[in-house]
């Protein structure tokens, strides 16, 4: 029995150290590679991970490397001093896959993003997931139904979803992996539906176009500015120390507003009609009423492109009852019923570290003379009080995670409004390291032996 289990791991073991697998997997290994390096300059990271980085023909080529490199080190068996720097080369080479292995079942690669003065705890991952609450009073929501996804590998197209809801049916028909969202606001019969108004604030220096629009009749919608605050949907009855300025429907052609200052001033208080100029006393500021729906609908259109840009994103087509609707990624829609209200969410998951980062205040450089971004930084506060600069080449670590500043978002007036940071666990990364630095140690070694063996031979062929 011992004989034939001996001879059974030979012949294993002859299979992996054929000799053309030497030839064959390298050259695997590198059209793969070339392949997901091709995709990822025309698409991007996903799509190269999706599409070759992470299939299984990929762990396949790696799985047969792993194979062949063991099995020609236990070939060489019993190992004497002259294997050593081809033991280490390999072994080095093995270490790297497994702490490759490791980062890829329990790392974390994502982002997390706070606004100035707000706390967070939520990393976005790549992965995306689809989920459904439900409510009876337009109120209290509930959430029956979440499933992961991915629509990029599994088109609904191909393969659609049918979520049997307890009022109607809902199925994702449709995805498109790149897409140009355009927003469109329109007049609507709702009598649930929020307020719109499209507004121009311009002086010398700043020429802003933008909707503030109420997703929900009671649902304030609010835009803040370098110098102002609008608000719509409410008035309260005195400001909170800013210049602000609020805005509440009252008739299909008019909107009321109140205009308070940081300096105390008398507040100002009207009706404003489309084309009506509210000069605004703050830095020369004046805003001009474009459009006015008492009852607004959002929709968005969609131009589907065959590239990712900056401005592109993915989205899906949904239909409930009779309606169809285009939901772009980490997007929310309200579906309507006589009886119920249901939230569809389709977004990117989000994990929860336990813990709650805030971010104090964000800082931005510039080249000068220009807009463009040379340097920023976040100053956040950590669950122990302590606050931590996280800037470009200067990372916070903690609890194992390290933030690193990854981006920021601007406002309409070109002011940061938000800070994007780059979330990263990689419990592999010490046997890479350690991987990375053994197989350098074997290659020298290897290299040195044939140098001194090469030496050795001189004075002999000499002396011929």
């Amino acid at each position: 029995m011992k004989d034939r289990l001996q001879k059974t791991a030979r012949l294993i073991n002859k299979f992996f150290i054929w000799p053309p697998w030497q030839v064959l997997i390298p050259i695997a290994l590198a059209v793969a590679t070339a392949v997901g390096t091709i995709i990822e300059s025309r698409f991007d990271m996903v799509a190269a991970q999706k599409l070759v980085y992470k299939t299984w023909w990929m762990y396949l080529i790696l799985g047969m490397m792993c194979a062949t490199l063991i099995g020609v080190m236990v070939d060489r068996w019993p190992w004497k001093k002259r294997h050593t720097p081809f033991l280490l080369a390999h072994v080095g080479i093995l270490l790297l896959l497994f702490g490759a292995l490791l980062t890829y079942m329990y790392g974390l690669d994502g982002t997390m993003r706070f606004g100035i003065g707000e706390k967070s705890r939520f990393v976005s991952i790549p992965d995306t997931e689809i989920s459904v609450w439900s409510s009876f009073d337009g109120e209290r929501y509930s959430k029956i139904l979440g499933q992961d996804v991915d629509f990029f590998l599994n088109s609904p197209k191909d393969h659609p979803i049918s979520l049997d809801l307890p009022e109607g049916k809902l199925q994702v028909l449709d995805y498109k992996p790149y897409v140009l969202p355009s927003r469109q606001i329109a007049m609507t019969g709702d009598a649930r539906a929020g307020a719109a108004l499209r507004f121009q604030l311009k002086n010398s220096a700043v020429n802003v176009n933008e909707w503030l629009f109420q997703s929900r009749k009671d649902a304030p919608a609010q835009q803040a500015f370098g110098p102002a605050t609008l608000v719509l949907g409410m008035i309260p009855a005195a400001g909170q120390g800013g210049n602000e300025l609020y805005f509440k429907a009252k008739s299909p052609t008019q909107i009321e507003y109140v205009l308070f200052y940081k300096d105390g001033k008398k507040p100002l208080r009207g009706t404003l009609k489309e084309g009506d100029i509210l000069q605004t006393g703050w830095m020369g500021l004046e805003l001009t009423v474009l459009r006015y729906f008492e009852r607004a609908d959002e929709k968005w259109d969609f131009k589907t492109i065959e590239k990712p840009t900056e401005l592109s994103t993915s989205a899906i087509h949904l239909k409930f009852g009779e309606k169809d609707y285009w939901v772009q990624v980490n997007d929310v829609i309200k579906l309507f019923t006589d009886n119920a209200v249901y939230i569809f969410t389709y977004g990117t998951k989000r994990i929860d570290l336990g813990f709650d980062l805030q971010l104090k205040k964000f800082e931005i450089g510039r080249y000068q003379g220009t807009m463009r971004a040379a340097s920023y930084s976040s100053l956040v506060t950590t669950p122990t009080g302590e606050d931590v600069l996280i800037a470009m080449n200067s990372p916070l670590k903690h609890k194992g995670l390290t933030f690193y500043q990854a981006s920021f978002q601007e406002g309409p007036d070109g002011q940061p409004i938000a800070s994007i940071l780059s979330v990263n666990k990689d419990p592999g990364r010490w046997i890479k390291y350690l991987g990375s630095l053994i197989l350098s140690l074997g290659v020298v070694w290897l290299f040195y032996d044939k140098r001194r063996a090469a030496r050795a031979r001189a004075p002999k062929e000499g002396a011929l």
